[in-house]
Order: structure tokens, then C-alpha cells, then sequence
């Protein structure tokens, strides 16, 4: 089992590279994420790994970050996803943002990945929503925020995100903020003050 590559950078493709380590280069597939996040070719780098073992293929994956490589193997454990969707939701969705949008339910976010339609999103969020605070890249009063847009009953929070949705952010981007906000603040801030904060927390991040 190979489990890191510590070497230079060889070479890069659009859904891989190639690292040199000690003289022998491997080839590893990555995420896009991934790949954006190396550091020139011929620079030193460390690359996580994940060896998969078919009948008739050994490849490896590559990994930016031993969070990223969790997620994959997550990922996998849900019917029609193998580690080509896998790569793509972790191309457009780092670790953080997909533990947050499968928190808060957020399918349209996870379906902006290639090979992921409607159905295979609900599905992602269905099988994992209990096990996203194991994997804690998500923000943990977005658990209390999930429960509050899910209820019939408004609040100044789900009030707040829903301003911020209708302003052109993104559900899971509006909630992020709102939770940040109600940390600072408090979670009894009025409708209007809410806004203003999270607002305040988009514009800096």
C-alpha cells in the first residue's frame, strides 16, 4: 500500500500527474482542487494516496490533504459512486463546502459536478447526512441551521439566509454566513442586524 509520494512535481494533465520520487515517477489521478493546489512542476511536494486494486488495473489517487482522501473513500460508500464522481465532487467542492452542503441538505450545490444528476445528489445527501459531523470540515452550528430550514416555522436565521438566497447567494454560501454571524453576535440578533453581519461575513471571506 502506498500511502504518500514525497518528490518533484514531473508533469501534470488535466486529471493527473506525475511525481518523481527517488528516480521512479508515478502517476497519480487527482482531483482539480487538488491539482490547482500543487506547487510549480519541478518543485518539491507531498502527495496523500490512495491505491485502487481492480482485476485487471492498479492505479493510484492522489490527494492534497488526508480530509480530501477521507472524503473519497466516503463518497464511494454510496451507490453509483466510484472514484471518477467521487474526484469530480471533490473537483468543484472542497472537503469543507461538500460537508456543508450535505449538512444543510443542499443538492443543487452537489450536483454542480460532472456525472452527478439530480437523483445521485439526493442520495449523496441522504446516506450521508449522519455521518458529516465525523467528518467535521463543516461548520457545527450549521447541524442547528439544517434543523431550522427544514422546519415550517420561520426564524430570524432562516429569515436571514432566505434575503441572502434572494440577493444571489448560493443556500449553502447564505447559511455559512448566517451561522458565522449568530457565533459573533448572538443567536438573538433581530432579522435585520443578522443580515447586515452575515453580510459583513461574506464580504470578507
Amino acid at each position: 500500500m502506498i500511502g504518500k509520494l514525497k518528490g518533484r512535481i514531473d508533469s501534470v494533465g488535466a486529471d493527473w500527474l506525475m511525481v518523481d520520487v527517488g528516480g521512479v515517477v508515478y502517476f497519480a489521478s487527482c482531483s482539480g482542487r487538488t491539482l490547482s493546489a500543487l506547487p510549480p512542476i519541478g518543485e518539491f511536494a507531498e502527495i496523500y494516496t490512495e491505491m485502487l486494486v481492480s482485476q485487471d488495473n492498479i492505479r493510484l489517487v492522489g490527494f492534497s490533504s488526508t480530509l480530501e482522501k477521507e472524503w473519497f473513500r466516503l463518497l464511494q460508500t454510496v451507490q453509483g459512486v466510484g472514484a471518477r464522481v467521487a474526484l469530480a465532487i471533490l473537483s468543484v467542492l472542497s472537503p469543507h463546502e461538500l460537508a456543508s452542503a450535505i449538512a444543510l441538505q443542499d443538492k443543487a450545490m452537489i450536483g454542480r459536478a460532472n456525472g452527478v444528476g439530480k437523483k445521485l445528489a439526493e442520495r449523496i445527501v441522504l446516506e450521508l447526512k449522519d455521518k458529516v459531523p465525523a467528518f467535521s470540515g463543516a461548520d457545527v452550528g450549521l447541524g442547528h441551521m439544517a434543523a431550522e430550514l427544514s422546519s415550517s416555522r420561520p426564524t430570524a436565521a432562516t429569515d436571514a439566509v432566505s434575503a441572502l438566497v434572494n440577493l444571489g447567494y448560493g443556500q449553502t454560501q447564505a447559511a455559512q454566513a448566517v451561522s458565522a454571524a449568530i457565533r459573533k453576535g448572538g443567536d438573538d440578533l433581530p432579522t435585520e442586524k443578522l443580515i447586515r453581519a452575515a453580510l459583513k461575513e461574506l464580504a470578507t471571506a
